[in-house]
């Protein structure tokens, strides 16, 4: 078992968990995660739905497994119905990100659940815990899909942890064993791991993309905004998005101006991805998809990640000739 004083708080038997990326962290997939020990989130990204919310949340919960939601803060301003469907769907953990989330702390606090942020600088992270949030989610420009761009992970980890007196999540780059024991060594609460699920059978991802994942190397991610400027998605402009490398991205990052006006472009982007064509159609993933090999099921990653983790901080707790007080709440191993 690992743990941290976060994660024994919630019963979970390790302090992973799962992103929750938009189209690909369903219902089984959160299910699955939980079953394996963590906390399995369902996403509702950009086509979220009232509907979406009620269908993904019940397989989770028909398997008796706790789960979280993750929630768009713009979507949610645009749709509030998205934000009440969460809450009736009863997770033990909400997320909203991308927006200010301070006009619905009460509200989710009202419902006895707890709430997760996205922060990318010491800033935000102190704006987060004085708004009320309970878990920050330090998020470093190594993660896919949506973010900003400025603080790797570990910079952005050490910064948060010396601000701010919650839980700290540690998000991007975490792709193994190694990643893991890392963030937790650090002092992280927990890890929240969203590429390496990418190729789960439990998962959302198409199965076209499944090579185009494992052939990509570290170095074969872009930072983006071609992608929502080609949908016409509403995310805040500021927030671009990590995504393979393709023939779209090659072509159309940082001309996104020219490409809002450019039909064309357009309905060939957006029939590419009806069509499962990653030639042109995104696949979101972090710098961390270079570790991605082969498929395995999500109760595989969970249990090697710990396994792995717990013994690399095994290793270093036996070897260090005198063991530091673990001030930071750090993790425990048996």
């Amino acid at each position: 078992m690992l743990s941290t004083p976060w994660s024994s708080s919630l019963n979970l038997r390790t302090p992973i968990i799962n992103a929750p990326m938009g189209g690909v962290a369903g219902g089984r997939l959160a299910s699955a995660i939980s079953g394996a020990g963590g906390l399995g989130m369902i996403g509702i990204g950009t086509a979220g739905s009232v509907e979406l919310i009620e269908r993904e949340s019940a397989i989770p919960r028909q398997a008796r497994q706790p789960f979280g939601i993750g929630l768009l803060g713009w979507a949610v301003d645009q749709e509030p119905l998205l934000l009440g469907a969460a809450l009736d769907a009863q997770p033990i953990l909400i997320s909203l990100g991308f927006a200010n989330v301070s006009p619905w702390v009460h509200r989710v606090h009202d419902a006895d659940i707890l709430l997760a942020t996205q922060v990318y600088d010491a800033q935000g992270a102190r704006d987060a815990q004085t708004a009320g949030v309970d878990i920050i989610i330090a998020r470093g420009s190594e993660g896919g899909g949506h973010g900003l761009n400025n603080v790797a992970t570990l910079p952005l980890l050490q910064a948060v942890l010396e601000e701010v007196e919650i839980p700290v999540l540690a998000a991007g780059g975490i792709g193994s064993a190694r990643g893991l024991a890392a963030v937790l060594a650090a002092g992280a609460a927990g890890a929240w791991i969203g590429t390496a699920f990418l190729l789960c059978p439990e998962a959302l991802t198409p199965a076209a993309a499944h090579s185009r994942i494992i052939r990509a190397n570290e170095t074969d991610t872009v930072y983006t905004r071609s992608v929502d400027a080609a949908m016409g998605f509403a995310w805040p402009t500021q927030f671009g998005e990590r995504v393979l490398r393709n023939r779209f991205t090659e072509r159309w990052s940082g001309d996104e101006e020219r490409l809002v006006d450019d039909d064309r472009a357009r309905a060939a982007f957006s029939r590419a991805r009806d069509e499962g064509d990653f030639d042109l159609a995104e696949i979101a993933a972090g710098q961390g998809v270079g570790l991605l090999s082969n498929a395995r099921s999500a109760e595989e990653i969970i249990h090697g990640f710990t396994n792995g983790a717990a013994e690399l901080l095994g290793r270093w707790a036996t070897t260090s000739p005198t063991r530091p007080e673990n001030d930071a709440g750090g993790p425990a191993t048996e």
